[in-house]
């Protein structure tokens, strides 16, 4: 199994480890609230939520990493594309982080939660422009959209506070990086089939 094909299998493990784990702890923690929590809140809470959640980030972190080292650097031919990949992968790095250094890290936590919802949008933005330049039109198109779908949340969240806590807006970022990165997958494999 080449590079690609291992990164684009990690594209698609990443969001079902990730989602899996987020919906358990959120399962297993009754005073949950979509509006008045953080995700990261589950990742300090008593009993099994804790575990669940953090181990479960750090996973998908690892998921994560492998599909941009491995698939993205891979795919994206051109030096654009390599630094649009380079970024994705930071964005890893800190979701690793933030499953690892939970909210009783701080100010660390907050530093690698932003480092993450900040540079998963910069780095769809950059890829944009890569795989336009690479004649994957569909998936430029595809790539600005789930950027701006990631980025928005917050950018209204920062500017008229539309919930009391981040848990929604984490999501949306969320569920938009995670919708790409499996089609991005879906492409790298489908590219790898193409050219065996």
């Amino acid at each position: 199994m080449n590079k690609l094909r291992i990164g684009a299998v990690a594209g698609i493990i990443t969001p079902i480890v990730a989602f899996i784990s987020v919906s358990a702890a959120i399962a297993s923690y009754a005073p949950f609230s979509w509006t008045n929590n953080a995700l990261s809140d589950l990742g300090v809470a008593k009993g099994i939520t804790a575990p669940i959640f953090d181990v479960g980030l750090v996973a998908a972190g690892v998921f994560a990493f492998l599909f941009s080292t491995f698939g993205l650097f891979s795919f994206s031919k051109a030096r654009l594309g390599k630094v649009g990949a380079a970024f994705f992968a930071a964005a890893t790095v800190a979701l690793i982080c933030i499953g690892i250094f939970n909210e009783h890290y701080s100010p660390t936590h907050y530093i690698v939660s932003v480092a993450f919802f900040a540079l998963s949008p910069i780095a769809l933005f950059i890829l944009t422009a890569s795989f336009w330049q690479g004649k994957y039109r569909g998936l430029s198109v595809l790539t600005v959209a789930l950027g701006f779908i990631a980025a928005v949340p917050w950018i209204l969240q920062l500017t008229n506070k539309y919930v009391p806590n981040v848990a929604i807006p984490e999501t949306i970022s969320a569920v938009a990086v995670s919708a790409w990165a499996i089609a991005v997958s879906v492409k790298m494999l489908q590219t790898k089939k193409q050219s065996d």
